[in-house]
């Protein structure tokens, strides 16, 4: 077991390295210049297009699909985990203040790549067999790239990648947290998270759609709304934590006997890994719920996967920093706790004693909302290897619930490791494919604002 854990965080170190990291900004500038830094330019547009349609046809689908809102519901419930709440705690002790700077940077050119990837996901989708639209980096990489290989590949990892990031290591998460809140067995947190997940994803997309449509926004709406009111009762300290977020960001004095700079590179290492890590912009998952979207523009819907970055790191993960940059004058980060005890020692401040249970609702709600876009994720996948035959799906969504027990009551560090190292694996055949389709995003969109402005709505 030992040598099992070795290999794996070696391996799982090795795909989140330098490299991999440098290899999705890369991609995410491209995407920023080549579509003349979309995600600032055309805001108004987005808006309209995205939060603006929920007033009128963003939230009507036809029967068996699923609204453009659901879709980026379900995307939002892969992302919106636990590293939102313990994730950007870890960053934050590992690479200083500095790091939520580059974690900034990181989304940033993330809304590109995300548009670009729904974008595809949504030009290359077919019809299923139940009616609905399939697709995502799998169908982008074998019809539009000509990969069939790499489209075979994205869709094993992604199938393997939804037991472990998807599934184990999230109610893991929950039946600790239980536990350590309100003395909740965890075998008793297992078995009702089987059953609430099975009761959802027994009636397919439809029903993951209309779920994550209502959990994901209360659930984020509820943790944002409890984060501004903690920052409303430190208002004096979010300026001095933001200046000490950016100075840190670009401080090249050397630490005692290190490297000058060294804390600047550290920074970046850790901000920009969360920042990938948090909203998945480049893994290709996202965008096989974007793709079930009834919609008949794709560019529209890609407006939502910028909107779905920008809801994930800028607003979630930023109010969690700053949480606890305020906190104790300042100096809460320094205590020495780290993940989730730190956000939940930084909401104490404020809150007392009640911040211990609702930092563990919010992480049930984050973590059974990410198991139900996960499953989406890998039954799709699944899908698309066996050419939806109806045995191997039936024992996925068996094996699936099983696994949500099992993970409940063991510990998972191995799980965790080796699930990383898929998530980031998955990266690499879809970032060939996005590079390779570029063209094709960027034709789409050009083709689509020159639409806008003869009709004068630009």
């Amino acid at each position: 077991m030992e040598w099992c854990l070795g290999v794996s965080r070696w391996l799982s170190s090795l795909v989140w390295g330098p490299g991999m990291l440098l290899l999705m900004i890369g991609v995410g500038l491209w995407f920023t210049i080549r579509l003349g830094f979309l995600p600032l330019t055309r805001g108004g547009t987005i808006l309209r297009c995205t939060v603006g349609s929920l007033f009128g046809r963003g939230r009507r689908a036809a029967r068996g699909k699923i609204s453009p809102f659901q879709a980026v519901s379900t995307a939002l419930a892969g992302t919106m985990g636990t590293g939102n709440i313990t994730g950007v705690a870890t960053a934050l002790v590992a690479g200083g203040p500095g790091a939520i700077f580059w974690m900034w940077v990181s989304a940033l050119f993330g809304m590109a790549t995300k548009y670009a990837e729904v974008l595809l996901a949504v030009e290359y989708r077919q019809l299923n067999r139940s009616g609905g639209y399939s697709g995502g980096p799998m169908y982008y990489l074998r019809d539009g790239a000509n990969q069939r290989g790499l489209a075979l590949l994205f869709a094993l990892l992604c199938v393997l990648a939804s037991f472990g990031i998807g599934n184990m290591s999230q109610v893991n998460s929950i039946s600790q947290s239980l536990a350590h809140s309100f003395g909740v067995p965890p075998l008793a947190t297992g078995l009702l998270c089987a059953l609430l997940v099975a009761g959802v994803v027994i009636g397919g997309i439809s029903r993951i759609g209309r779920v994550s449509e209502m959990v994901v926004p209360v659930a984020s709406l509820l943790y944002i709304g409890v984060a501004v009111w903690v920052l409303c009762c430190n208002r004096r300290q979010i300026f001095p934590a933001l200046g000490q977020i950016v100075a840190a960001a670009f401080d090249l004095r050397a630490a005692a006997g290190g490297v000058l700079g060294y804390g600047v590179l550290r920074a970046m290492r850790f901000g920009m890994a969360r920042g990938v890590f948090s909203n998945e912009a480049g893994l290709g998952s996202a965008p096989i719920a974007h793709a079930a979207a009834d919609t008949s523009s794709s560019v529209e819907q890609g407006f939502w996967g910028i909107f779905e970055v920008f809801v994930d790191t800028i607003l979630c993960c930023t109010l969690t920093t700053l949480v606890i940059l305020t906190a104790d004058g300042g100096r809460l980060w320094q205590s020495g706790l780290d993940g989730s005890a730190l956000t939940t020692a930084a909401f104490e401040w404020t809150l007392g004693s009640l911040a211990g249970g609702f930092v563990s609702v919010s992480m049930v709600f984050f973590a059974l909302s990410s198991m139900l876009g996960w499953y989406f994720y890998g039954e799709r996948c699944l899908d698309f290897l066996l050419k939806e035959k109806e045995f191997p799906l039936k024992l996925y969504k068996i094996i699936f619930l099983i696994l949500i027990v099992v993970g409940s009551v063991t510990k998972i560090t191995l799980v965790w490791d080796i699930s990383d190292a898929l998530n980031g694996l998955m990266a690499l055949p879809n970032l060939a494919g996005l590079l390779i389709l570029s063209p094709v995003v960027v034709t789409k969109t050009r083709q689509y604002f020159r639409r806008r402005g003869r009709k004068g709505r630009n």
